[in-house]
């Protein structure tokens, strides 16, 4: 139990590093002047997805956020944390590997966990769709109803653009300060809710985008379905979120929400191929073998024809008394006895 408390301690300390490390490299990410599609570029977005999972798996095991309490008091150094599931959505939409489809419905999860935890703490008041709820009003809407969510609509993107600008500004001012190793606690403070408020806004800025992508990438899907050749190699493993949760058999495998793995020992897997056929059981008695490839691991001929042949070429080689004087008396034999000479079928 003590080594258990020791060892979730010795995570929680090593949690601000590899967070720091993996908004670091995020910052390379959006900050570089290469393509996207990248090759180098692509293997910092999955190493820095792999951070920042690697956090929220921390995250998960250290307990730091509970639903029962308020902003303030979530302690300064963990408002930081807020930010993984947005890091991991930002950086999911980037990579151009993998179906597309995936990506963007892993990148939603990501992107609604965030919004749906900082809607919790009383930082945000975003309105989740419902989808079929969505469609069936915008289908009874009037003509003026319409034009009028419209101009609304509009005029919440200006003023959001607006707090956007702001925000980051505010942002780049704040962050000449954290900087300073001696940096006052408020200050500290008031970073990371400002960077927790910017990724709200573009969070919602990327729901939204994802929400006019998957129609069309549904329709894409639907038009290629029959059409798509079989690939030659196996596809990579669908892209899967991992969030922050509270399940405790869950922690116990991996803490962030992953069903246990099954796992076999050697001998187990040894056993289930014998059953399976695909080995041969040890305890059986060994059989004549009964294919080429079977031969071939034995080490003996599948055909004894083969033997007998190579052995009469090696007494013809060898000049062997015994089989020359075999062979002409079969010779004689065949001279005296015509093939036929005995057989009077059908013969008057």
């Amino acid at each position: 139990m003590e080594e258990n408390k020791e060892s979730q301690e010795s995570d929680t300390q090593n949690l601000p590093t590899l967070f720091k490390e993996g908004l670091d490299n995020y910052n390379n990410i959006i900050n570089s002047d290469q393509p996207m599609n990248s090759n180098e570029l692509q293997t910092k977005i999955k190493r820095t997805m792999k951070t920042f999972e690697q956090a929220t798996r921390l995250v998960s095991i250290s307990d730091l956020f509970s639903s029962n309490e308020g902003i303030e008091e979530v302690s300064t150094n963990n408002l930081q944390y807020f930010l993984l599931p947005a890091l991991l959505g930002s950086l999911s939409l980037k990579l151009t590997t993998g179906e597309r489809k995936d990506i963007v419905d892993v990148a939603e999860i990501y992107f609604k966990d965030f919004l749906k935890r900082c809607n919790e703490y009383g930082i945000s008041n975003y309105q989740f769709k419902e989808k079929d709820k969505s469609i069936d009003e915008a289908r009874n809407k009037t003509e003026l109803e319409k034009l009028e969510t419209s101009v609304n609509t509009r005029a919440n993107k200006i003023q959001r653009f607006k707090e956007q600008r702001e925000l980051k500004a505010n942002l780049e001012d704040l962050k000449k300060n954290i900087e300073n190793e001696h940096v006052d606690e408020e200050i500290k403070r008031k970073y990371f809710l400002t960077m927790i408020k910017l990724f709200i806004y573009e969070s919602i800025d990327e729901l939204n985008s994802i929400d006019m992508e998957k129609p069309i990438l549904e329709h894409m899907a639907s038009m290629t379905k029959e059409e798509k050749a079989q690939p030659k190699r196996p596809p990579p493993p669908p892209l899967k979120p991992i969030i922050i949760t509270k399940d405790q058999i869950q922690k116990t495998v991996f803490g962030a929400g992953y069903p246990s793995l099954p796992v076999m020992t050697v001998q187990e897997f040894y056993e289930k191929r014998v059953e399976d056929g695909i080995f041969p059981d040890p305890n059986k008695p060994k059989k004549a073998p009964s294919t080429l490839q079977e031969a071939a691991l034995a080490g003996v001929s599948l055909y004894e024809e083969d033997k007998e042949e190579e052995h009469k070429d090696k007494l013809i080689d060898d000049d062997d008394d015994e089989n020359i004087a075999r062979m002409r008396a079969k010779d004689e034999y065949k001279d005296d006895h015509r093939r036929g000479w005995g057989n009077r079928m059908n013969r008057s």
